[in-house]
């Protein structure tokens, strides 16, 4: 697996007649199989850098590498298509469809990419099981508590089997006890699925399950820490 490489990557926001810089030529490798956080102050840039990285906008300037892929360089249609195929998103408010049952919620993103029916049912019972939802399996999301829903999240981001899986602060609507139970569980499902993990979080747990800690201030990185640099300083 290839990492995730920013290249010289500004962004400007046009709102009005005012320019917003959001990201100022930043450099950034997302190290394969991962667990990475991006953390900083509001308007910091780490929301627009998180985007970059997720395919869902474009760099002003410079480039986005993913899986060997000049980024920039894909049509509107190649660029939905690689997205499917190589990034898994958990949203903040879990953005499960509230009509369909656990099941299909997490089958839905393989229906988008043509993954024939019964290996849809096959992975997607396998992924419940693996997130301990399998019992879940026929009830529609209002049914379940917040954190069972993100455990959903997390079996629908896994799915595809991506590259990586993206998160925009995957524990800041949960309590404390289960935001703790669900990085728990990321950090294992990194690990046995062998994807890297990219995140923006204020919580001070999910910083410390990092492997890397990426801090950004202005539009620009001010800080990489590796967890070996972090095991060094503390040693």
């Amino acid at each position: 697996m290839e990492p995730v490489v920013l290249s010289h990557v500004s962004k400007t926001y046009h709102l009005d007649a005012v320019d917003v810089p959001a990201l100022l030529d930043v450099n950034l490798e997302i190290r394969p199989n991962c667990f990475t956080v991006i953390s900083g102050p509001s308007g910091s840039g780490k929301s627009t850098l998180l985007n970059m990285i997720g395919c869902i906008d474009q760099p002003d300037q410079g480039d986005v590498y993913i899986a060997g892929e000049a980024v920039r360089k894909l049509s509107d249609d190649a660029l939905s298509d690689f997205r499917a195929r190589h990034i898994g998103f958990i949203f903040q408010n879990f953005n499960l469809l509230p009509v369909l049952t656990v099941l299909e919620n997490v089958e839905y993103p393989m229906l988008l990419s043509r993954v024939p029916s019964a290996e849809r049912k096959r992975r997607a019972t396998f992924l419940l099981e693996a997130v301990g939802l399998a019992d879940r399996a026929t009830n529609i999301p209002g049914q379940l508590s917040g954190g069972q829903r993100q455990r959903v999240a997390i079996a629908r981001a896994l799915a595809p089997a991506p590259s990586f899986v993206m998160a925009d602060e995957p524990t800041a609507n949960l309590d404390s006890q289960t935001g703790a139970a669900i990085i728990d569980l990321m950090r294992h499902m990194q690990r046995e699925r062998q994807v890297s993990f990219v995140f923006s979080s204020h919580d001070p747990k999910v910083l410390a399950a990092a492997d890397d800690a990426v801090k950004i201030r202005d539009g620009r990185i001010e800080k990489i820490e590796r967890r070996e640099e972090r095991a060094k300083a503390t040693a």
